[in-house]
C-alpha cells in the first residue's frame, strides 16, 4: 500500500468537473482513496483526512491542481495518470472551446459582446471575481456560496448604483434571453417572467408552466439569502422592476421563501404598482397578508405556475390544491398501499436533492405529522442532532452544505442519496420514501438511473423481512430536457414508484397514506 500524487502549478478546473472526475478516478482497480482537486484549504483538509496528504500538497496554492491517491500497487500509478489525464481531455472536448480565458478581463477582451458572467468559484474568491466582473459592466450570476452576507450586500449596491443584476451568491438557477444558466430546465418561450430567490422552487414553477402550454420571457435568479433584513431584497425588487419594464413579459411571478416581515412589505407594495399582475408564493407564508396587497397569493409552487398560466391566458386564477388523477383513483392508491405495509412500518423518509422541495414538503404535512424530523427543520425542537441518521419522520435536504463539503452536489452526483437510501432500507418501521428527480442542465445525464440499484436493493430488504416499502416521487423536468422525460419516469413506474405530476401531489399523496397508517 503506498500514496502517490502529482501537482500541476497554475492549472485550474472547475471544482464540479474534479469531483466528478475524482470519483471516476476512485473506481480504478487497485486505488483505495483518491482525491482530484484545486489547492483549496478545503481539498488540502480532506487529503490530510484519506492520508494521502504530503509537505508540497499542504504548501500548494489555490490555483494549483492535484491528484493523490493511495494505492494497493504503485504499478498502478501510471494507470491513474493514464485515466485521469483521459477524462480530462474528454471534459476539454466537451466544452466544445478551443481557448478559454483564465480571468474575468481576458474573457471581456476574448468575447466583447457579452453582457453576464456566471462565477463559480470556491467562496474565498468570489466576491473578488463578482465585483471585477461587475467593474466591467456585467450583470454577474454567482454560482458560488460560502460569501459573507456583508460582501453580498456591498455587491449588489455596487450593481444596483451600476444598473446591473447582481444574482447569488448561491444563485443556482436563471433563464436570460431563453439561455439555461446553472440548474435550469429547458422552458419553451412565453410571456410569464419569474423572480426567484429558490433555485429547485424555480424549476419547479417554469417545468409546469411549460407542461401547462405556457413559457417564460426571463428567469431571474436572486440567491437565498436577498430577502434577509441585511440584504433588503435587493435583487427581487430590481428582477422585479425589470419583468414590469420588459415588453415580453405579461404575467410576473415571485418565488422566496417567507422574508423578513418590511422586506415582505416591500416587495408587495411594488408588485401591487404594477400593471401587470403578480403572484407571489412565498413558502408557507401568510396568504391574507400577501393577498392584502392586490396580488395573487400561493398555496404551493405548482399552484404558482397553475396561477400565472390562468392569467397568461386571460383567466381568473383559482386555487390549485388537488390532485390532477380523480379522487377515486387516488383512494384506490392509497388503499393498495396501506394494504402491503406490516403493523409496525409508520414512517416517512423524505430524501430530497432540492431544498426548496424538502421546505415545501414539511410545510405541506406539518398539520398531519407530530414533528418532521430534518436538518433544516421547521421546527427547532426537530432538528436532527446527526444529519446521517434519520429518527421517526425525517425529510432531509441532501443538497445542503453539510452534505457537499467536498462532493458535489446530490443534483450532479445523485451518489449521496444512494447511499442514503441504503441505510433506509435497513429500517423496519420505514413506511414511505419520498425523493424528488430534478432534470436538465447542469444536473445528473441521469437522475432516475443513477438511484436503480438502490431503490431495487431497499425493495428487496424489505421483501427479505416479509415488508413492503411505498416509493413515491415526483420529477421536475420537460420534454426537452437533456434527459429523457419519459424514460425517467417508465423506469420509475417499472420499478413500481407511485410518481406524481409535482412535488405537491406527491406530498399530498403520501399524506392521505401517512393519515391512514397512522390512524
Amino acid at each position: 500500500m503506498g500514496v502517490k500524487y502529482q501537482i500541476r502549478k497554475n492549472t485550474y478546473y472547475d471544482s464540479v468537473t474534479l469531483m466528478l472526475i475524482s470519483k471516476d478516478v476512485g473506481k480504478v482497480e487497485g486505488v483505495k482513496e483518491a482525491i482530484v482537486g484545486m489547492g483549496t484549504e478545503l481539498n488540502k483538509e480532506l487529503a490530510l483526512a484519506l492520508e494521502i496528504s504530503s509537505d508540497e500538497i499542504a504548501n500548494m496554492a489555490a490555483n494549483d491542481f492535484f491528484v493523490s491517491v493511495m494505492l494497493s500497487d504503485d504499478a498502478i500509478w501510471e494507470d491513474v495518470i493514464l485515466k485521469l489525464d483521459e477524462l480530462l481531455n474528454k471534459k476539454n472536448e466537451e466544452s466544445g472551446m478551443d481557448y478559454r480565458p483564465k480571468t474575468i478581463e481576458t474573457a471581456v477582451k476574448y468575447q466583447r459582446d457579452s453582457n453576464i458572467a456566471v462565477i463559480s468559484v470556491p467562496g474565498q474568491y468570489a466576491a473578488d471575481e463578482a465585483r471585477k466582473a461587475l467593474e466591467k459592466n456585467l450583470h454577474v450570476m454567482l454560482f458560488s456560496d460560502n460569501v459573507s452576507i456583508q460582501e453580498e450586500k456591498e455587491l449588489k449596491t455596487l450593481a444596483k448604483e451600476k444598473g446591473l443584476l447582481m444574482m447569488g451568491p448561491d444563485c443556482g438557477t436563471a433563464i436570460i434571453n431563453h439561455v439555461p444558466l446553472a440548474f435550469a430546465n429547458v422552458i419553451s418561450e412565453g410571456n410569464i417572467g419569474i423572480v426567484g430567490a429558490s433555485g429547485t422552487g424555480t424549476q419547479e414553477v417554469s417545468v409546469i408552466i411549460d407542461k401547462l402550454g405556457k413559457g417564460v420571457s426571463q428567469v431571474i435568479g436572486t440567491g437565498g439569502r436577498d430577502l434577509k433584513d441585511e440584504i433588503g431584497g435587493i435583487t427581487m425588487i430590481q428582477g422585479l422592476q425589470a419583468l414590469i419594464d420588459d415588453p415580453k413579459t405579461k404575467v410576473i411571478v415571485l418565488i422566496s421563501k417567507p422574508p423578513a416581515l418590511e422586506i415582505s412589505k416591500k416587495i408587495l407594495n411594488l408588485a401591487s404598482q404594477s400593471p401587470k399582475p403578480v403572484v407571489v408564493d412565498f413558502i408557507g407564508g401568510d396568504y391574507e397578508m400577501i393577498k392584502s396587497y392586490g396580488v395573487y397569493p400561493s398555496i404551493t409552487l405548482e399552484d404558482a405556475a397553475h396561477k400565472a398560466v390562468a392569467l397568461s391566458n386571460g383567466d381568473m386564477p383559482v386555487d390549485f390544491d388537488r390532485f390532477t388523477l380523480a379522487d377515486s383513483k387516488i383512494d384506490k392508491i392509497v388503499d393498495l398501499a396501506v394494504s402491503k405495509l406490516s403493523e409496525d412500518q409508520k414512517y416517512l423518509r423524505g430524501l430530497f436533492t432540492g431544498g426548496t422541495l424538502t421546505d415545501e414538503a414539511m410545510k405541506l404535512l406539518g398539520d398531519s405529522l407530530e414533528c418532521i424530523y430534518s436538518n433544516i427543520p421547521l421546527n427547532p425542537d426537530c432538528r436532527l442532532v446527526d444529519s446521517s441518521k434519520s429518527i421517526g419522520h425525517t425529510c432531509v435536504d441532501l443538497g445542503d452544505d453539510e452534505f457537499t463539503q467536498g462532493r458535489p452536489h446530490p443534483m450532479i452526483d445523485p451518489s449521496t442519496r444512494a447511499d442514503r437510501l441504503t441505510i433506509e432500507a435497513e429500517d423496519r418501521s420505514v413506511a414511505v420514501i419520498l425523493m424528488d428527480f430534478v432534470l436538465g442542465y447542469g444536473s445528473n445525464e441521469d437522475p432516475v438511473g443513477a438511484m436503480v440499484e438502490s431503490i431495487k436493493y431497499t425493495q428487496q430488504k424489505a421483501e427479505d423481512r416479509n415488508q413492503h416499502v411505498i416509493f413515491i416521487g415526483s420529477i421536475c423536468g420537460t420534454d426537452k430536457d437533456p434527459q429523457s422525460l419519459e424514460e425517467s419516469q417508465k423506469t420509475l413506474e417499472d420499478l413500481g414508484v407511485i410518481v406524481m405530476p409535482s412535488n405537491a401531489q406527491a406530498v399530498r399523496l403520501v399524506k392521505k397514506i401517512m393519515i391512514k397508517v397512522n390512524r
